[in-house]
């Protein structure tokens, strides 16, 4: 147990002693928890972060003219960009049997929102099958091995939140047909979560410290703190197919994305994105930006009113690479950015109505409005730091189609929502059952498919695998359909 006489002379020297104000009437077991919660934290960086974050609140300013990013457009003969996305795909290819390739899933989220309690991953998300999240990316993972020749390893961040009840889910699953050896879970960290008027670290119980996940961007961290990092190097992997457990159709790999982050000459091959054409202005997805010179995304809340109603000739919008946050990162670059003090990634403020208790009492405080600061960081934000190593280039942008790959499963009803979910599955399904020349049903008027359709990973990572397994299927209008 950390010394109690030690911890409060560090909070004392950081103006957070409050933290210790119940401590004598906890048990001796509630003691050292709240001694450890406190020796976990890094206490030399709360008056920094209390000053610039809390106190204060910092403001976007652009480092540079924003201007739209160069892309590489979904077809390799578009007019926008013409590329040889065969010579890209072999290069991606080449990579996956060489096994140098890992998948990594941020899914430390839970199915509040949802109305699911548990761990978002274990969210009913097929559109026939009702198949978990987590299946459906085993699946890919599973299928990706079987197609290339080398099993994919695949890193999973949870939380401190559900990291139990995940790795449990997956024990109580066989780990969906994946050697247990091939799937690395690790919980993400931490952030106190502060007073918004005095900056003090709030305390959720008389034991407890307040704290909130550190984003998507303490991905960085954990991964080294964890240990996965040096795992991935002693396995030989190089490459990182990031994606969130809430899009059971982002591809868990994809040779043309892989070999354009490696092999483009405009590339780093440290950090490249995906992009889908945003479904209109007020879209809320963050925006892939040229900001002075580099590929940055800016979130819609900070991006100006004339950038994002701004249109082309021809009516399209100018700025419109909404980001899916799905990413290629290499290995190396991962531990540049969690060992080096000058790639360190910026946090962001966020004012939340945070539960804690009252520091005189002790009695609960339910806020109704905004009473707290939550600090996290945003795996996006190492984009603009790509090119500044030794390999010269920056990061790549890939556009695809939303059909393709993005139905994110955030909201219980409306957009992004199951519902929406399984049209867009159902959608894809068919474009792909029709590329393979099985004729769909679909409804008079606008079109859309006559029924309810699921395609495994199993049986299709991508259309070409489904013709031969579909040859003579004919559809019923109606059906609900898993292949």
């Amino acid at each position: 147990m950390p010394e109690l006489a030690a911890v409060r002379a560090s909070l004392q020297s950081i103006d957070q002693a409050h933290l210790l104000n119940f401590f004598g009437q906890l048990t001796p077991a509630q003691q050292e928890s709240l001694l450890t919660q406190i020796s976990a934290l890094d206490l030399a960086s709360i008056p920094a972060l209390v000053k610039e974050y809390v106190l204060s609140k910092p403001g976007f300013g652009a480092p540079g003219e924003i201007k739209p990013p160069t892309y590489y457009p979904a077809r390799g003969d578009s007019a926008v960009r013409r590329y040889d996305q065969a010579k890209f795909r072999a290069i991606g290819e080449e990579l996956l049997r060489a096994g140098k390739v890992a998948c990594f899933t941020v899914a430390g989220g839970q199915g509040t929102r949802l109305g699911y309690d548990g761990p978002k991953g274990c969210y009913p998300a097929g559109a026939v099958t009702n198949k978990p999240l987590f299946q459906v990316f085993a699946e890919g993972v599973l299928a990706a091995g079987r197609k290339y020749g080398k099993p994919v390893l695949w890193y999973i961040m949870t939380s401190p939140l559900n990291h139990a009840a995940t790795v449990a889910f997956f024990e109580s699953r066989a780990y969906f047909g994946l050697a247990k050896d091939q799937v690395k879970f690790f919980p993400q960290g931490v952030m106190p979560s502060f007073d918004l008027a005095t900056g003090k670290v709030l305390l959720a119980a008389p034991g407890e410290v307040a704290t909130n996940p550190d984003g998507h961007g303490g991905a960085v961290r954990a991964l080294k703190v964890s240990g996965a990092l040096a795992d991935m190097k002693a396995r030989g992997i190089e490459q990182v197919s990031y994606f969130q457990v809430d899009n059971p159709l982002a591809k868990v790999v994809d040779p043309l994305f892989l070999g354009l982050h490696a092999g483009a000459e405009d590339s780093s091959g440290e950090m490249s994105s995906k992009f889908v054409p945003k479904a209109g202005p007020e879209e809320k997805v963050g925006v892939f930006c040229s900001v002075g010179g580099r590929t940055e995304v800016v979130e819609y809340s900070d991006m100006p009113a004339a950038l994002t109603q701004a249109r082309n000739a021809d009516g399209s919008l100018t700025y419109m690479a909404g980001s899916i946050a799905i990413h290629i990162i290499s290995v190396e670059f991962l531990s540049r950015l969690a060992s080096d003090a000058a790639f360190s990634l910026p946090y962001h403020r966020a004012e939340k109505k945070v539960p804690h208790i009252d520091l005189r009492t002790g009695q609960a405080v339910n806020p109704e409005k905004p009473n707290g600061v939550k600090l996290e960081r945003f795996v996006f934000d190492a984009l603009a730091m790509c090119g500044r190593g030794a390999r010269k280039g920056g990061s790549i942008l890939l556009e695809t189609d939303r059909v393709e790959e993005f139905a994110p499963i955030k909201n219980a009803t409306g957009t992004d929502s199951p519902e929406t979910c399984r049209q867009i599955q159902t959608q894809r399904a068919a474009r792909w059952l029709e590329a393979a020349g099985v004729k769909v049903p679909r409804r008079g008027g606008d079109g859309s498919v006559d029924g309810v359709l699921e395609i495994s990973p199993l049986s299709a990572l991508e259309p070409a695998d489904l013709a031969p397994r579909v040859k003579g299927l004919e559809l019923v209008p109606g059906l609900q359909v898993v292949l």
